[in-house]
């Protein structure tokens, strides 16, 4: 026996009699007609069991998807558990929903953010990039298709529209004001320098070297004030785990510092942990300081001094470079936030 066959645009326009473009109007231009007579197609399409145009065939036949691409450095379960970057995708999915947008999420493997494979094949009509290295794979594949890119925070690309903030400056004011406090035995604890997992103590060769433009402009803040000889932990990734691990090393340093700079509020969350895993005390013994001031810092033990950055902003600002390429806009100048640096009870002048 034959199955019935599934109900078509055509199937809803010979029943209500009207042409197929009317009925094609009550879904993607409901403007254009009456509300009586959209009424009447959509309860029709209804009874006949018809769900709405095929969005795979309606983006073939326009070359438009109606989606914001947009890729991560990570995958998915580790960017999840990045606070930082939940307010950012938060703050660009507030701009972008009410645009009949959807969001396309590509997440990050070995090499530093999507494989270009994924990129290629994803339903989008603009890429946004989060903060990934200058020499991922996925970049080229984006310039492949020819799709507009914003890019938030990292990499710099010519021509390319980019939200960020001043890390080097951020990073610079909490290094100077724990210096002004009086510490001058310090430990940096930096997110990935290059997409090869490593963890460790890094060399100023690495350092000098890395492909991430966030890590190294952070990193040089801290080291313009601490001095290149400063020891510098790197993590994988930014997460209180690794931060934990991270501190426990340099806190087993002789000399051991008085003061761990943290390239985010994760890594520090996890050194003030492993402070007190080595019997030490926040901020009598080891002061710490952190970067980007989510919300769980004012509420740490204790609460954690940070450089404050307007992760919110920097996704509203993305979104809405999105919403302006879509509609044949120029990239134009970057956006650069400001920071500042918000003083808590994690640190204190040294004994």
């Amino acid at each position: 026996m034959d199955r019935p066959r599934k109900p078509t645009l055509d199937t809803v326009a010979g029943a209500v009699g009207v042409s197929r473009a009317t009925v094609s109007n009550a879904y993607n231009r409901p403007d254009q007609l009456s509300a009586a007579l959209r009424e009447r197609i959509m309860e029709t399409a209804a009874s006949l069991g018809y769900a709405g145009p095929d969005p795979v065939a309606r983006s073939l036949a326009t070359r438009h998807s109606a989606a914001v691409g947009f890729m991560l450095g990570q995958g998915l379960s580790a960017s999840f558990a990045d606070a930082a970057l939940s307010i950012v995708l938060d703050g660009l999915a507030s701009t972008v929903d009410g645009h009949d947008h959807c969001l396309v999420l590509m997440p990050g493997r070995d090499k530093g953010g999507p494989r270009p494979e994924t990129v290629a094949r994803a339903q989008a009509d603009v890429v946004v990039a989060y903060s990934l290295p200058d020499d991922a794979p996925a970049l080229a594949a984006v310039r492949a298709r020819g799709l507009p890119i914003v890019v938030i925070d990292q990499p710099a690309l010519l021509d390319t529209a980019r939200v960020e903030v001043d890390d080097f400056g951020g990073a610079r004011l909490a290094a100077a004001a724990l210096w002004e406090m009086g510490h001058r035995r310090f430990g940096v604890m930096t997110f990935a320098l290059h997409a090869d997992g490593h963890n460790g103590l890094v060399s100023p060769v690495r350092q000098a070297s890395t492909s991430f433009r966030v890590s190294r402009d952070r990193l040089h803040g801290y080291l313009d004030v601490t001095g290149a000889g400063t020891p510098v932990w790197e993590c994988a990734r930014s997460s209180r785990e690794l931060g934990r691990a991270g501190a426990r090393a340099l806190l087993s340093e002789s000399p051991r510092p008085t003061a761990l700079l943290c390239a985010s509020d994760e890594l520090a969350f996890g050194a003030l942990q492993a402070v007190r895993d080595l019997g030490l005390r926040v901020p009598a013994d080891v002061s710490v300081a952190g970067f980007d001031d989510v919300p769980a810092a004012e509420h740490a033990d204790p609460p954690l001094t940070t450089v404050r950055q307007p992760l919110a902003e920097k996704g509203r600002q993305a979104g809405e470079l999105a919403l302006r390429l879509l509609d044949g806009g120029r990239p134009g100048e970057p956006t650069r936030l400001a920071v500042s640096l918000v003083s808590r009870d994690s640190t204190a002048p040294p004994k």
